[in-house]
């Protein structure tokens, strides 16, 4: 079973504010768990999160492949 991380202990993995982790927890952008009225968030859950933003890097060919120009 994952850790199960309070809302504090997963804005600090993140190095963001307590608020934007909330608010992610409000709009249902990512998997919690209900404890009475705790909140815990697992481990494998914020990973899930990160992963799925990650972007991957541009290419020099990327980049000028739109009509010569850099963008």
């Amino acid at each position: 079973m994952d850790k199960l991380l309070t809302v504090e202990e997963a804005s600090d993995l993140l190095h963001t504010s307590v608020r934007f982790v909330r608010r992610l927890v409000a709009e249902r952008r990512i998997e919690f768990v209900k404890l009475g009225r705790h909140v815990r968030i697992p481990e494998s859950a914020l990973m899930a999160f990160v992963v799925a933003g990650t972007v991957a890097p541009m290419h020099a060919t990327d980049v000028t492949s739109k009509r010569g120009r850099a963008a």
